[in-house]
């Protein structure tokens, strides 16, 4: 059993001591096939909130500054978890995320690329809609709901497959496409407002 297996359901109980947690849509997640899933981002608890949420083996982009501390490094490495350079157009980065989705795994994005605790979105870079247009992966909005405190309610939403094909059909650009999958996103938390607490 590898690290991973091992500590996801040790998260999970911790996860939910802490927060009561719900999931909606976990069904939408294709059980298999490359997966990349576009979620809004309130704090770094959100990759595990994530992970614990779905069946799949999860593998998530992190920033560097987070692989600069060593013992954090190895952890996050164990994890399923590979560094990016933030503004910089890290091509090894890029790269290995496509390898992952081309080859079969499901993916965790945060499109705005920074935190964002408001209701409304910023917009999003292009590496979601690039992802998206170069390769096959089923594109999932995702929207983390609520706040990290003490017995308050989270909610993740797993919304329905964006219709990728039809975007290829229009010959957009990849900031165009991050744009509609943002749009997903909104919904999602448009959708689920009154589930938010101050």
């Amino acid at each position: 059993m590898n690290l991973y297996a091992f500590g996801k359901p040790i998260v999970k109980w911790f996860y939910r001591i802490l927060f009561p947690i719900t999931v909606e849509g976990a069904e939408n997640i294709p059980e298999s096939g490359g997966v990349l899933i576009c979620c809004n981002h309130l704090s770094n608890f959100d990759p595990p909130f994530v992970g614990i949420s779905m069946r799949r083996k999860l593998s998530f982009i992190a920033k560097e500054e987070l692989f600069r501390v060593p013992l954090l490094k190895t952890l996050l490495r164990h994890l399923n978890a590979f560094p990016i350079k933030r503004g910089t157009g890290d091509r090894g980065a890029i790269r290995l995320a496509m390898h992952l989705l081309n080859d079969g795994h499901a993916l965790l994005i945060f499109p705005e690329g920074h935190r964002n605790s408001g209701s409304k979105l910023r917009k999003g870079l292009a590496g979601a809609g690039f992802f998206a247009l170069h390769t096959n992966a089923v594109i999932i909005p995702c929207a983390i709901i609520g706040r990290y405190k003490f017995r308050r309610r989270m909610t993740v939403v797993f919304g329905t497959p964006v219709n990728i094909r039809v975007l290829k059909e229009q010959s957009l650009r990849p900031i165009e496409v991050s744009a509609v999958i943002m749009s997903h996103i909104q919904m999602l938390l448009d959708a689920h407002a009154s589930l938010k607490r101050p």
